[in-house]
């Protein structure tokens, strides 16, 4: 789950969310059927990796819109974003498995 996260964050920093998901969807639905798990927290682990949208102002509309006219530079988005993306990863594989059990 931690892998898949990461990767959908990563995607996610260079296209927007919905384009993270719908790219890393299928990607997480085959590997629940091949590890006989349900496919529901490895849906919603890239649910809330494309949602994590910190790393870069190019990632989501709202860090765009205030990139420009806040003053900040692109690595103002890398130092503070990277602390918050780690923080929310954890959390998800922490979380995401006991509320939505990996049983197939």
């Amino acid at each position: 789950l931690a892998a898949l996260f990461f990767v959908t964050v990563v995607i996610s920093a260079v296209v927007t969310n919905n384009a993270a998901a719908v790219i890393m969807l299928p990607i997480a639905l085959s590997m629940a059927e091949g590890f006989g798990a349900s496919a529901m927290p490895f849906a919603i682990v890239v649910v809330f990796g494309a949602s994590a949208s910190f790393l870069t102002p190019i990632g989501y509309q709202t860090n765009l819109m205030v990139y420009g006219p806040g003053g900040y530079r692109f690595t103002d988005f890398l130092r503070l974003g990277l602390p918050l993306t780690l923080l929310v990863g954890l959390m998800t594989v922490t979380l995401v498995p006991i509320v939505w059990p990996l049983g197939g």
